[in-house]
């Protein structure tokens, strides 16, 4: 009856309002002959295309309308700020059609946070990377493809670091920025938020995919943005030239430190996890 109860800010005792899921098993083989976990890999994979083929899309189409080589306006097109919202657009949309399917990661740095957090297995953390990163791969060669003459042309959506910053600069830029959107994947879809604010109709996609949006705004012009590692393979695999992958190392590790401070911050420190687990210690320790 005890673990039912929780002490409210107040100090009095409620009853639980809701409840966390068991943690996931680090290797959860059983999964593997399940056709709900390939029909999940599947929707990361789509999603992942179709987030890619939208977004360098729309990269390439605002450098090739404000290119002044071809006498076009500098300020036409969509801008950064158009470009911050495809990006963040596109999450909101692609994590609210496949959230019910596969969670809606369709980001690396997503997926291993939820990984460390105990909220998937190993194995389908690997395999949603695998699947992540091949839908990126698919999704850039499609816009390649589709506009051959522009796309090595205008840097085929590649993340680089910009002229003029430091590659401690880019690093943190990754790291700060991935916190913001994982912190923010972890804060929408808490249970005991859920739970607590179920009178509110609030949409978990879309303070995920407004997260994208003010980050793309803060950081494109220092990397282009990626706090997706998957974002990045996938284009430097297409665009493949030696300034891509010469920084491609900043895309995968500041996000995947940025990915686990924000779970270590919001599942010790805000949701009390350490405290948790060291009064069940001290509980066991007494029987």
């Amino acid at each position: 009856m005890t673990k039912d109860l929780e002490v409210t800010e107040r100090g009095s005792f409620s009853h639980k309002d809701y409840h966390d899921p068991p943690p996931a098993p680090l290797l959860d083989t059983a999964e593997l002959g399940k056709w709900s976990f390939y029909r999940a890999l599947i929707a990361e994979f789509v999603a992942t295309l179709l987030f890619l083929y939208v977004t360098v899309l729309t990269v390439i189409g605002y450098k090739s309308q404000t290119d002044p080589k071809l006498n076009a306006d500098a300020c036409g097109g969509v801008g950064i700020l158009g470009i911050a919202w495809a990006f963040g657009g596109m999450i909101f949309v692609l994590v609210y059609c496949t959230a019910g399917i596969s969670g809606g990661h369709i980001n690396p740095a997503v997926t291993f946070g939820l990984l460390l957090a105990r909220k998937v297995s190993l194995v389908r953390a690997v395999l949603y990377i695998v699947a992540q990163s091949l839908g990126a791969i698919a999704g850039v060669a499609l816009v390649k493809a589709f506009q051959s003459a522009y796309y090595d042309r205008y840097g085929g959506g590649a993340n680089e670091l910009s002229a003029g910053y430091s590659t401690g600069v880019g690093l943190a830029a990754e790291i700060i920025g991935t916190f913001v959107l994982v912190y923010t994947v972890f804060s929408a879809t808490d249970p005991k938020r859920v739970a607590r604010d179920s009178h509110v109709p609030v949409l978990a996609p879309l303070p995920i995919g407004f997260a994208v949006f003010m980050v793309h705004l803060a950081t494109i012009p220092v990397t282009g943005t990626g706090i997706n590692p998957a974002r990045s393979l996938g284009a430097a695999v297409i665009y493949n030239k030696e300034k891509a992958w010469d920084d491609q190392w900043i895309f995968w590790v500041g996000p995947f430190l940025g990915a686990a401070i924000a779970a270590f911050y919001h599942q010790f420190i805000l949701r009390a996890g350490a405290v948790k687990a060291l009064g069940s210690f001290r509980s066991s320790s007494h029987v």
